[in-house]
């Protein structure tokens, strides 16, 4: 089983910048995918971006312009660059990540235990 760990949240004024990390404990194949979540006080989990391979990369509209996710497959590490971050920004951020089985990949089976973010 693979775990997921991430890193990097904490608070920040509005305007102000923070680089999430999420490590996988094995390798994630390569043409499987990376996720980021977030879950805002009393809501429910909602979906950021997904990096599939190494350029197939998708952004909820709220994020787009200001968040930037990136892979690197040598360190079995997603990350989520968030730039311009609102004061709606604020969540627990989540990594998820596909498991690769008999060439196949299957989604999002793999979480982390989140990350905090304040922006204020």
């Amino acid at each position: 089983h693979v775990q997921l760990v991430e890193s990097g949240g904490g608070s920040v004024q509005a305007g102000g910048s923070l680089k999430l990390s999420c490590v996988a404990s094995a390798p994630i194949g390569r043409t499987c995918a990376f996720y980021w979540y977030r879950q805002a006080p009393g809501k429910g989990r909602e979906w950021v971006s997904t990096i599939k391979g190494d350029d197939l990369i998708g952004y909820d509209p709220s994020v787009k312009g200001r968040f930037i996710i990136t892979r690197d497959n040598s360190k079995n590490a997603v990350y989520l660059q968030m730039n311009n971050l609102k004061s709606d920004d604020t969540a627990v951020y989540y990594c998820a990540a596909d498991r690769y089985s008999e060439r196949l990949c299957l989604q999002k089976e793999y979480w982390g235990q989140g990350t905090q973010v304040t922006v204020s």
